[in-house]
């Protein structure tokens, strides 16, 4: 659910380079076939500004908006939430956010609880924190901001560790100033506190992960690295992170993770790490899915990938009780791969030449989509939820899609 760095300076551009096993320009990725395909039940459309990041809350979902958008030489920037009615198949627009100072909004975030609604801001940079009360009608708890995060806070991960809820920001650099981590304890929503600040990244940490007392950092061409704050037995702590083990990937630009615990045997085997490469909205893309095997978290190490000829990935989304992973692809729309059991094996044929084992090779890719559509798509960001599928079109707003059949 993370947002784009890159393409705040390359939207505009050709794309520029190919990627691991073949990527950069190729076929159309939505004709490309696959077992099943994803269909558009409903959109909502957002026709004067970029969607962004996407947040599903029961019957209501947010998206947020991104950079400057012209259209009929009317510009629009990107510091609009805008707030929907997802109880149908189509979803309806039902309000917006201003966020005062922003030109891009980051991440955007509901408590597991549903009690509030956490936004990140850029250029201004902060987080602000909503009651949700009313889903619909957000009310103002606190803005939070200083001096180590007003450089532009680019992603927000919002975590319980113990019984504690903490922000996760990655920090935008600026000029001299580097990119940075900074942790906040927001248990109490009215009075965030910083816990943890730390120059992070090459040239940037992008994107985190946290589950069960760990946290992952996707740190661009660093690669990863894992900490324990709580859970990994180093002494960790959300205040004091002690570096467990590190792992570079294939082609470097690390933009985000997901670390899969499959909900039928409990495996916690492998993360995968998306690879954000240059793009041109709305023809081009690159980047692949990198997994990565951390059973010893001392020594991660990257073991199989996927690549879809032409797109590159974004944002993560899993259904865990059936073992799927849903990828943003920008171009190539969303994608669906097969996630559960051993992806770190494989036969001779289904290997690249480095190595690693191939997904498509291993007949783990299940479904693309949303296809059959009369105009094209950069999808950002993708949320599986209760058994439904949403994706944030830069260019077309929210779609409702159909999710993976039983297969």
């Amino acid at each position: 659910m993370k947002s784009a760095r890159l393409l705040l300076a390359l939207a505009v551009t050709a794309i520029g380079c190919s990627n691991d096993d073949g990527g950069g320009v190729g076929p159309d990725p939505l004709v490309i076939s696959t077992p099943f395909d994803l269909t558009s039940m409903g959109r909502g459309p957002v026709p004067d500004r970029f969607t962004a990041e996407l947040w599903v809350n029961g019957s209501t979902a947010y998206t947020t908006t991104w950079g400057t958008r012209t259209v009929n030489d009317v510009q629009a920037r990107g510091n609009a939430v805008k707030i929907w009615d997802v109880s149908s198949a189509t979803p309806v627009l039902v309000d917006s956010l201003i966020i005062e100072g922003a030109t891009t909004l980051g991440d955007i975030q509901a408590t597991a609880d549903g009690k509030y609604l956490i936004v990140a801001t850029e250029s201004a940079g902060s987080i602000v924190i909503y009651d949700l009360q009313n889903p619909r009608r957000p009310a103002l708890v606190t803005r939070f901001s200083n001096s180590d995060i007003d450089k532009g806070v680019h992603t927000a991960e919002v975590q319980p560790v113990g019984n504690k809820l903490y922000a996760f920001l990655c920090i935008d650099p600026r000029g001299s100033d580097k990119a940075r981590l900074v942790i906040v304890d927001i248990t109490d929503p009215s009075a965030p506190a910083m816990v943890f600040s730390q120059i992070m990244g090459t040239p940037f940490v992008h994107d985190v992960f946290v589950r069960d007392g760990i946290l992952m950092t996707a740190l661009w061409n660093d690669g990863i690295a894992i900490f324990d704050i709580g859970g990994g037995g180093r002494g960790g702590s959300v205040a004091n992170p002690v570096q467990m083990g590190t792992a570079p990937i294939v082609g470097g630009k690390a933009h985000n993770i997901f670390w899969f615990r499959d909900q039928v045997t409990g495996i916690k085997r492998f993360a995968f790490v998306g690879e954000e490469g240059p793009g041109s909205i709305p023809s081009s893309s690159v980047g692949d899915v990198h997994v990565i095997d951390v059973t010893d978290m001392t020594n991660p190490r990257e073991v199989a990938f996927y690549n879809v000829p032409g797109a590159g990935v974004h944002n993560f989304s899993a259904d865990e009780e059936r073992g799927i992973l849903y990828a943003a692809y920008y171009n190539g729309g969303v994608r669906a791969l097969s996630i559960r059991g051993d992806l770190g094996t494989c036969t001779a044929d289904q290997k690249s030449s480095d190595g690693r084992c191939d997904l498509r090779k291993m007949n783990r890719e299940l479904a693309k989509g949303p296809v059959g559509l009369s105009f094209p798509v950069y999808v950002w960001g993708v949320h599986f939820t209760d058994g439904k599928l949403y994706a944030s079109d830069m260019l077309n707003g929210l779609f409702r899609l159909s999710t993976v059949p039983a297969f």
